[in-house]
């Protein structure tokens, strides 16, 4: 690991760290108490998949729904009127929006050719954006004078490395820059989320052969067409076989690094509490 020792930790001239887990435990509230301390610089890999990566497709998504409208198309076939993403570190909806979910297209639903066209483009998106992470952390340092670094990842990275394999390149690239936090629920956690997901179902990104499998397994299940699927039916089955899939997946990749609680994080007021808990997670 990056520190070896909670001595090692307290004397870095620069922390750097990494948090992942499912979406929902408290990866961004983290990021924000520490970016708010003003001495964290706060990388978020879904804001720069939504700028860098998928800014485009995601514009262009809005105006071909805008196009539709008379009115409208007139307005930006005339450059009267421009499109833009306002996404935000807490408010990444136009990500979601543009990744969509699949069947009835009356429902808003994607046929699943296209659903799947965007779920590797944001796979794609998502790798890269983490192979940017030590880009952004020396950047952090050398361009805005910032002492400290953290990663604030997507629920999906999970889904893109083999932490079994101690030469996987991603988390070897991304434990080599960071310390690798894995914020680890309970099962009272994981009820809660599903509960969450109930009410709100949201857009998710899925690991190919788990997203083909469950696919199957719901038109066979519910005896329905691609086109008959209501979309938030869909994901509101798939969720809780999704968070099972990814739980073994977390858990091999916290050999990487260190493991903190939900609870853990909530208790935390300012950025020295941070640090005296990673502390209490590293050998003295």
């Amino acid at each position: 690991m990056l520190y070896s020792s909670a001595s090692d930790w307290r004397a870095a001239p620069h922390r750097k760290v990494l948090v992942f887990g499912m979406s929902g435990l408290g990866k961004t509230h983290l990021s924000g108490l520490l970016r708010g301390s003003g001495d964290w610089f706060h990388y978020s890999i879904d804001y720069r998949i939504g700028t860098r990566y998928l800014g485009e497709a995601i514009v262009d998504n809005a105006k071909s729904e805008a196009m539709k409208v008379p009115f409208l198309r007139d307005l930006l076939m005339s450059d009267s009127i421009y499109i833009a993403s306002n996404i935000t570190f807490e408010n990444l909806s136009p990500v979601a929006t543009w990744l969509g979910k699949p069947g009835d297209p009356a429902k808003g639903g994607l046929p699943m050719a296209e659903y799947a066209t965007r779920q590797e483009a944001f796979r794609q998106g998502e790798i890269a954006a983490l192979y940017d992470t030590p880009h952004f952390a020396d950047r952090a340092q050398a361009l805005y004078g910032y002492d400290h670094f953290i990663c604030d990842t997507g629920g999906s990275i999970c889904e893109w490395v083999d932490a079994a394999n101690p030469e996987d390149p991603l988390l070897r690239a991304l434990s080599d820059e960071c310390l690798m936090v894995w914020i680890e629920g309970d099962e009272a956690h994981t009820q809660e989320l599903i509960r969450r997901f109930d009410r709100a179902p949201k857009p998710m990104a899925y690991q190919p052969e788990f997203l083909a499998r469950v696919w199957q397994e719901y038109l066979t299940q519910h005896d329905c067409t691609e086109a008959e699927v209501d979309p938030d039916a869909f994901v509101r089955w798939t969720y809780a076989q999704a968070l099972s899939h990814r739980q073994p997946r977390y858990e091999a990749m916290a050999k990487w690094g260190v493991t903190i609680t939900p609870d853990q994080i909530s208790a935390l007021e300012t950025q020295d509490d941070f640090v005296d808990l990673i502390a209490n997670t590293l050998p003295a």
